[in-house]
């Protein structure tokens, strides 16, 4: 896939793992980012192109994809952890808009940008997923299913645009250092290399980014039996 010259969607790029993507593209040589953000005042670089888009808003999704159809690559990276969730207590309402944005939010973002990506020539579609995607965690079991949906859709998404030339790419990662992660003092891997491993992805057209050992022990443990 080629970045320079290419022009790009990123949802979530306000901030975070999605700002750290978008400076990525800027710097590997892409003509134009936009940043998909449902409050589009809350960009302050100047070098992206805001772009009102809540993912779970179908109009918003629409009109997106009208206004960014010169993409050839979209990053999926909007989302939020529902950790208020608990396995045997809290509220199911966390649990909900984790699903809502992380699995629902990119099957929609997915769904109207694939026509795009296919008249630009096939382009590229990243999916930010998590070790979570892997590893069910009774502390935040809404946010783990929404990532393992993620996961699942992802490889769907592998499937069906494969003859229109699309290459799907998801990224897993354990804990990051953004404000996601900040409830716990593990180690964490920085934006800034999740951004520069899936770059190399990119460029390389590899179908997965392992970006951390913790990530790759939780994938590789897959094929073990399951204990009681």
């Amino acid at each position: 896939m080629e970045i320079e010259g290419s022009a790009a969607l990123v949802t979530g790029a306000n901030r975070g793992i999605g700002h750290a993507f978008a400076r990525a593209l800027i710097a590997r040589g892409a003509a134009k980012v936009y940043a998909g953000v449902r409050d589009p005042a809350s960009v302050s670089d100047e070098d992206l192109i805001a772009l009102r888009l809540d993912v779970t808003a179908p109009e918003e999704v629409a009109a997106a994809a009208e206004a960014a159809d010169d993409v050839t690559i979209v990053i999926n990276n909007a989302g939020v952890g529902g950790f208020d969730t608990k396995l045997l207590t809290g509220s199911f309402d966390g649990a909900r808009e984790a699903m809502e944005i992380n699995y629902f939010g990119t099957w929609a973002v997915s769904r109207a940008f694939a026509p795009v990506l296919a008249r630009n020539g096939g382009g590229a579609l990243v999916n930010m997923l998590s070790a979570a995607s892997w590893a069910s965690r009774p502390d935040y079991p809404g946010y783990a299913a929404s990532k393992a949906a993620q996961w699942s859709l992802t490889g769907a998404l592998r499937e069906g645009l494969r003859e229109q030339g699309t290459l799907v790419i998801g990224v897993h990662a354990g804990f990051v250092e953004t404000g996601l992660s900040s409830f716990t003092d593990a180690s964490k891997i920085s934006v800034e290399d999740v951004a520069e491993q899936t770059m190399d992805a990119l460029a390389h057209d590899r179908a997965e980014v392992l970006t951390d050992e913790r990530t790759r022990q939780v994938k590789s443990a897959l094929s073990q039996p399951v204990e009681r």
